[in-house]
Formats: structure tokens, C-alpha cells, sequence
């Protein structure tokens, strides 16, 4: 691998972005450019002048705006990563930050890779690209929907028949893209093999299969079951202090808001026919568990089962979720809590 002649920190918006560049012990140097193409081609020309042919950059997780910029450094031979925002916060209050501004958040974040050393990016397949956006484009679509219905019900009269007209076309919309959606998969060996498996895991149906896979990406990417419930943000959070903070335990919710969305539904049907996980559910009732945390904790089942489905290439057998006990689930042997022999 080509060695690393920078730390470049990018603070992202839609329009510009503010990078700061740390070269050695000393130096360090600022700079905008504009959210375009053009903008990545000054950017490229302007490590030149620096006499920097590769960095390390890195970019917050907070929208979409810095795909395109990261995909283009990508392409350049940088190493790329895109981390959690509240890594980056809570690096910031451990060296007492003051000052917030976006030159002040590109060095933040430049000094935070160069600590941290953060795990470089890939950019996904095309194919999951593209089910990403189209799959993101239908939550918008039912969110519009939502909207529309909602506005309905405050409107005056003079105004329902435009709204109902304008709820009509979205569902149609929605209509089209969901046949899409599914002709893309179908386009795409790998992906449908890959739907066909999650829709076998009881409560997942074709729609949140497609969620699940265009927001997961690459299962590759992944070690451990613990590594995507992670990504996912369906691991357990205890909050305990000596004897004075003693608070329930819940989702920690750092990760994909978007697949953890994806898995409230598929919990709650898994919940009503899925004989295994009501076994499951019964057990941490008597413990005391709430009702929300059993469907939290049902997430996190499902979120590895999907790992071992989609990781051995074979159909959840909901037999074997019996053998596991209450508090114990294998990362790497994940495949024997959830497959078909």
C-alpha cells in the first residue's frame, strides 16, 4: 500500500466543504471548496501544491452530501473513512474543544483520524447503490404520503380535493417504484439469492429484505454478528454508577438508524408467529423485561440471525433458536443459532 503523506479532516455541507490538512508534527493548512466536481478537481490540484500525492481523509456520517467527494477521493488512491458523528464529539469534549465553527470541525476531525487511526471505507457495489437510493426513495415517498394524510385533516375543504388528488399520485409513485425495486434485485443474481434468504427469516417480508440489503451493503464487511448488531445500533446499553445510578438497559441506537427502522416490524410479526421467539419473549418478561425492551431485544436477535443467513448462504431454520439460552448468542458460530442444515 502506498504510504500515507497527510491526515485531511472534512467538515461537508451541501454546498462547500472545509478540509484542514495535517502534514508531519507542524504543519497544517486550511481551505474551502465547493460540494462539485469542479471543487474536487481544485481540491486534488491544491494537495498537489502542498507536494501531498495521498491522504488519509475523513468525513463525518452525517448526510449525503459527501458520497460523491468520498467516492471521488476513493477513486484517487486516498484512503477514505466516514465515521460515527458521536466519535467525533466525544473526542472533541476529551481535548476540552471551545470553539465550533467549520474550519475549527475539519481540524477537529483531522486530529481525530490522525489518533484514531479510523478503519478506511469502501464505496458499495453499484447495484447496492442503486437499491440504496431507490429503496430510500420509497421511505420518502410513504413519509410524503404520511404528510399529505396528515395536511388532510387540518385543511380547509377548499383544499381536499387537490390533497387527495396529490395522495392518489404518490401511491402510484409508490407502486412503481416497489416493482423497481423488485426488478432490480431480480436483475442482480446476487442480491435476489440474497432476498430469497432473509425472506425465509419469519417476519421479513420481500420489501424489508430489500431495506435490510440496501442498507447493509456488503456482508463481507462484516466479522461478527456483534460487528453489524453494532453498525446497527441494537446493542445493549447499561447505564451504572456505584449505587447511585443504577438506569434500565436499552438500545444504544449509535449506528443505522434506517436498518434498526427496518427491524421494528419484522420484530413485532417474528413476535406473533415465530413460536421460537415467543419462547424467547416469555423468558424476558419473567425477568422483569418491558415490553419494549423484549421488541428491542427481538432486534437484536434478528439482526443476527440475518448475519448468519446471509454469511452462510443458507435458510433460517427457526428450530435452531431453542438451544440458545437467554443472555448468550455466538458471534462467529452465529450460522448454528439460525440455519438450515
Amino acid at each position: 500500500m502506498n504510504k500515507i503523506d497527510g491526515i485531511l479532516g472534512i467538515d461537508i455541507s451541501k454546498a462547500t466543504f472545509d478540509v484542514a490538512l495535517l502534514i508531519g508534527e507542524k504543519r497544517r493548512k486550511s481551505k474551502k471548496f465547493s460540494n462539485t466536481l469542479e471543487g474536487f478537481e481544485k481540491l486534488t490540484e491544491w494537495l498537489n501544491r502542498q507536494r501531498v500525492e495521498r491522504v488519509h481523509a475523513c468525513m463525518e456520517a452525517t448526510n449525503i452530501y459527501g458520497h460523491a467527494l468520498a467516492t471521488y477521493l476513493h477513486q484517487k488512491g486516498h484512503a477514505v473513512s466516514i465515521v460515527n458523528p458521536s466519535q467525533v464529539k466525544g473526542y472533541g469534549q476529551s481535548q476540552l474543544r471551545r470553539t465550533k465553527n467549520d474550519r475549527a470541525d475539519a481540524t477537529l476531525i483531522a486530529n481525530f483520524c490522525k489518533s484514531l487511526s479510523p478503519k478506511p471505507w469502501k464505496p458499495p457495489a453499484t447495484e447496492v447503490a442503486e437499491l440504496q437510493a431507490l429503496t430510500r426513495r420509497l421511505d420518502a415517498l410513504d413519509h410524503m404520503i404520511t404528510q399529505e394524510k396528515n395536511r388532510l385533516e387540518t385543511a380547509p375543504e377548499i383544499l381536499h380535493r387537490d390533497i387527495e388528488a396529490h395522495i392518489e399520485f404518490l401511491k402510484q409513485q409508490l407502486k412503481t417504484l416497489k416493482k423497481s425495486i423488485q426488478e432490480h434485485l431480480e436483475k442482480h443474481v446476487k442480491l435476489h439469492k440474497q432476498q430469497q434468504l432473509l425472506i425465509t427469516i419469519i417476519g421479513i417480508g420481500e420489501p424489508t429484505a430489500a431495506r435490510i440489503l440496501a442498507e447493509i451493503g456488503a456482508i463481507e464487511n462484516f466479522n461478527s454478528a456483534r460487528q453489524l448488531a453494532a453498525f446497527t445500533g441494537v446493542t445493549p446499553q447499561e447505564e451504572q454508577s456505584g449505587e447511585s445510578i443504577q438506569g434500565k438497559t436499552h438500545l444504544c441506537k449509535i449506528g443505522n438508524s434506517r436498518l434498526r427502522k427496518a427491524l421494528y416490524f419484522p420484530a413485532l410479526n417474528a413476535i406473533q408467529r415465530c413460536p421460537q421467539i415467543q419462547i424467547f419473549r416469555e423468558r424476558l418478561l419473567a425477568r422483569g423485561k418491558k415490553k419494549m425492551e423484549v421488541v428491542g431485544a427481538v432486534m437484536h436477535k434478528l439482526i443476527r440471525v440475518i448475519y448468519g443467513v446471509l454469511k452462510s448462504g443458507q435458510p433460517f431454520d427457526p428450530e435452531k433458536l431453542i438451544p440458545q439460552t437467554l443472555d448468550q448468542s455466538t458471534d462467529d458460530d452465529t450460522s448454528k443459532l439460525a440455519l438450515a442444515s
